[in-house]
């Protein structure tokens, strides 16, 4: 089961920080050559993040690099320096089309990597396009780039993020409908701890399996959203013990605390009880 509650960016011209990665919680991290880089450093870079992966073992964490797009003079040099060296994926900004999409894997495929793809979900095209991008089979995970999505859209953020609200569930829909996960869009202002928390939560009702974070104090707080509380995870029992007394009973119906139990919930209830404890809860 891929747990992906917390993506931390690293610039990929800070060594330091990628260096910090090695001893944080998150459960993935993404080195960016692409927003966080300037132009004048992309070299730099490119190779700063290539001798990081080669000298050091992030694992559990899982590696990305979000590269930059192929129609910059950076791309294909940056995939030719990630295409097989020890990561997990690697990210593609400016998704709009299956035509993006295609054209990494075409790259890849010429340095014989069967590495699998996060896509930036970032413009509205993609938006409209998210069904198709979602059902690529080498396309694992979609990302939300809610900071230039609200940009194209013209729109402000707000926290109840209302006027995002159809960009954010048609994209979870998408991904969801063809079992990829997906990822919610950073939040820039990381000292802003509650905004924070109700920016994940939120993003956890809609559906999302995680967020991408900018700030190492930002990961204990997405870690504690996505995970199951001890709450959640009582109740999980209740539900399975429930219904293995029934179904060892011969009966079909199951009731917990007045609720009508069925084999769908048992199946919620078990992707509760497999999925990493709150620690919260544990420290509590």
């Amino acid at each position: 089961m891929t747990i992906l509650r917390s993506a931390l960016y690293m610039p990929g011209i800070n060594k330091k920080a990628m260096d910090k990665a090695l001893k944080l919680d998150c459960d993935a991290v993404i080195f960016d050559l692409e927003d966080a880089v300037d132009a004048s450093r992309k070299e730099e870079a490119r190779q700063l993040v290539k001798r990081q992966i080669e000298n050091n073992d992030y694992a559990p964490r899982k590696v990305v690099v979000r590269v930059n797009d192929l129609n910059t003079k950076w791309g294909a040099f940056d995939v030719a320096a990630v295409a097989n060296s020890r990561i997990q994926a690697i990210l593609l900004p400016k998704v709009s089309e299956i035509r993006d999409v295609n054209r990494m894997v075409q790259s890849l495929d010429a340095h014989e990597s069967d590495l699998p793809l996060w896509i930036m979900v970032e413009t509205p095209l993609a938006i409209i396009n998210i069904n198709e991008l979602a059902a690529h089979p080498r396309v694992a995970v979609l990302v939300m780039g809610t900071s230039d999505l609200a940009v194209d859209l013209g729109v402000q953020h707000t926290e109840d993020r209302w006027n995002m609200d159809y960009s954010l569930q048609r994209s979870v829909l998408g991904a969801k409908a063809f079992g990829k996960k997906i990822l919610d869009g950073v939040h820039l202002d990381f000292r802003d701890t509650n905004f924070l928390k109700s920016l994940c939560l939120q993003g956890k009702t809609l559906g999302f399996d995680g967020k991408t974070l900018i700030h190492p104090g930002q990961i204990s707080i997405a870690n504690e959203a996505f995970s199951p509380s001890e709450a959640d995870r009582e109740w999980a029992q209740r539900i399975i013990e429930a219904w293995e007394l029934a179904q060892a009973s011969g009966s079909g119906v199951v009731e917990v605390d007045g609720r009508l139990v069925e084999s769908l919930h048992v199946d919620e209830a078990k992707r509760v009880l497999s999925a990493p404890p709150n620690r919260a809860d544990k420290k509590s």
